[in-house]
């Protein structure tokens, strides 16, 4: 069954990726180019001169690679091989399997008041389709947000199984999910038709940026969270795939990143 699930979301990041370039032959080009190109690099390191693309990615998941603002060209390829391939999905099932397994070790309240952040981009939602196109280039050309606004007005992301999972178990524990996004307060209905659409059918709270909040990203996360542990909500757990997302005050008392390697927000 989770092969299944595996094959249906690969296949709805191509057919959206796809749909959402003008170019039709040149995305199909890219695409073919990347899985051609699988078997020599796979994700075991794509070595180019004076740069080893595993290296990389092991850095910026740590977080020991900071304030990067594109994918080096030279690791484009590798990239997409990595978020259009096996291990991408493998790695977001680990991470989907840790937190399950913390989650149900838990001792709850039983007053309603345990909650669980889930971020929305590259967390439980994929944007895939949108950065498989050859005008992003998986984050190898620079962000454009009035485009990716564009797209996410569209909703049309589909979710990160890994995630929708763990979401899944949440509920069935009683914890309760508030999704916490950086994205602006003008998608908001957007963002539900297509959280919903993608199974993430109910929540405590739907937090999204508004023209007064913090444009650091830290500063914003951790002061909405704050104001979950003032109102007497207690995190047990947060998710998210920017370090912003698990960092600063009021982080939960567990936190689990799923990888990232298309862009940085710092």
């Amino acid at each position: 069954m989770r092969s299944f699930t595996f094959f249906f979301f690969f296949s709805t990041i191509v057919a959206l990726a796809l749909a959402s370039t003008s170019d039709h032959v040149e995305a199909i080009s890219q695409v073919v180019e990347i899985h051609r190109l699988r078997p020599q690099t796979g994700t075991a390191g794509y070595h180019v001169p004076q740069l080893d693309c595993l290296s990389w990615r092991l850095g910026v998941e740590t977080n020991n690679l900071q304030d990067w603002k594109l994918v080096p060209s030279a690791c484009e390829n590798y990239v997409g091989h990595y978020m259009l391939g096996k291990q991408y999905r493998h790695d977001c099932e680990a991470v989907a399997d840790a937190a399950i397994e913390y989650a149900k070790g838990l001792k709850l309240g039983g007053d309603g008041k345990d909650v669980w952040v889930f971020d929305i981009d590259e967390t439980t939602l994929s944007n895939l389709p949108y950065y498989a196109g050859s005008d992003v280039a998986f984050g190898a050309i620079a962000f454009n947000s009035t485009r990716f606004n564009a797209w996410v007005m569209e909703g049309k992301a589909p979710a990160i199984p890994a995630t929708l999972r763990l979401y899944k178990v949440v509920l069935s524990l009683g914890i309760k999910p508030v999704i916490l996004t950086g994205t602006p307060e003008f998608t908001r209905q957007a963002r539900i038709t297509n959280l919903m659409k993608a199974g993430y059918t109910s929540w405590l709270k739907l937090i999204l940026k508004g023209e007064n909040d913090s444009p650091k990203s830290v500063v914003y996360k951790s002061s909405k969270r704050t104001e979950l542990v003032k109102a007497g909500y207690r995190i047990v757990g947060n998710i998210g795939d920017q370090w912003t997302d698990l960092i600063g005050e009021n982080a939960g008392s567990r936190t689990f990143k799923v990888p990232d390697p298309m862009y940085y927000i710092g």
